[in-house]
């Protein structure tokens, strides 16, 4: 049987990311997220792996490109303004089909804002990670033991679609300390191949470029359409969500992330009550579990969307609901989380106006 481990989430992310064969990092300090950063750099050594703190994010996430387009198993770590600085190296991997993985362990904003956790990076990840016509795949885990699941699962994500992938925690999971088991190591030898990687040629094929320059407009357009063609296989078969009492419920609370644990804690004090609530959680933001939410929608009498920032994710649940319930919003921003009576108020106001 597999032991459990107690770690902080952001030492599981890492911890998971080197057995998933993750072998580059590059990163640069910011709060919440360096004991990530510190526990790669104790560990990279011991393996054959590389840890280099970079001068900067803009350098980190281009040596991120560097090393994937060598057909490397490459990470790089940040909190908020960390990533904002990290976008346009981002656009960049989308634009050369270069896979990687991104955490963003999200703090208050904007600017510098605080050092508490926040969930305010929602549209940067699922909207505009950065400039041009591009998507990234974005996981948002609740506990500590999903973190490291999606972290192991997401090198195998990017490699598959050629993507960069993001997974979006927030200072509250990445300093919590959970138990945990931990995947099996990965055989390096049986990772897939990548002809298309800028590993030498040998003489025995043509030189791969890599590339997100392309200075005619039809070769640029043709790309981009191929891309969106991988990007609806992406949203058909990558789309994961979990349901909670939602078979019943007259009331569907949609929350991720650590919103979701508080979401989840309010709906069990709403059940005791007799009020008929249950929780919807996105475990994808990109692509969003559209159809799962959907499956919502015969019982459904209303929706009540949680998070810590001042609504951001409820454009996409009202997309999904398209005005056939009531789509209601209960966020706190800025480094605050919402507590779960604070949530159960909200609830039974909303059960009291369905009455």
């Amino acid at each position: 049987m597999a032991e459990k481990v107690l770690m902080k989430g952001n030492e599981a992310l890492a911890e998971s990311a080197l057995r998933a064969g993750c072998r580059f990092f590059f990163g640069y300090p910011i709060t919440p997220q360096t004991e990530l950063a510190a526990y790669m750099s104790k560990q990279m050594p011991k393996i054959g792996g590389t840890y280099l703190q970079a001068e900067s994010e803009v350098a980190a996430i281009n040596m991120v490109y560097g090393a994937s387009a060598a057909g490397a198993r490459v990470m790089t770590s940040s909190s908020s303004p960390g990533v904002s600085l990290k976008a346009e190296g981002i656009s960049y991997m989308a634009g050369a089909d270069l896979p990687g993985v991104i955490i963003n362990i999200q703090r208050g904003g904007p600017g510098l804002g605080s050092i508490q956790p926040s969930q305010s990076d929602y549209w940067q990840a699922t909207k505009a990670t950065g400039h041009g016509d591009f998507q990234v795949i974005v996981y948002a885990p609740s506990t500590v033991q999903e973190m490291a699941d999606v972290a192991y699962e997401a090198f195998d994500v990017a490699d598959k679609y050629r993507t960069p992938v993001m997974i979006l925690g927030d200072g509250l999971l990445g300093q919590m300390m959970e138990p945990v088991i931990l995947p099996e190591p990965k055989d390096l030898s049986e990772l897939p191949e990548k002809p298309w990687a800028t590993t030498g040629h040998g003489h025995k094929r043509s030189h791969n470029v890599v590339n997100s320059l392309y200075l005619t407009a039809e070769d640029l357009e043709q790309l981009n359409i191929e891309r969106y063609e991988r990007y609806a296989q992406i949203k058909e078969q990558e789309q994961r969500s979990e349901s909670y009492l939602t078979d019943d419920a007259d009331i569907v609370v949609v929350a991720f992330g650590a919103s979701a644990r508080v979401a989840r804690s309010a709906v069990n004090a709403a059940r005791e009550k007799g009020i008929k609530a249950g929780l919807f959680r996105p475990i994808t933001l990109w692509p969003f579990p559209e159809d799962a939410l959907k499956a919502t929608l015969p019982t459904a009498r209303a929706y009540l969307d949680v998070e810590m920032n001042m609504g951001q994710m409820i454009e996409d649940v009202r997309l999904v609901v398209e005005g056939k319930a009531p789509v209601e919003f209960l966020g706190r921003a800025g480094g605050m989380v919402p507590t779960p009576e604070e949530v159960l108020d909200k609830i039974e106001a909303m059960a009291a106006s369905l009455a």
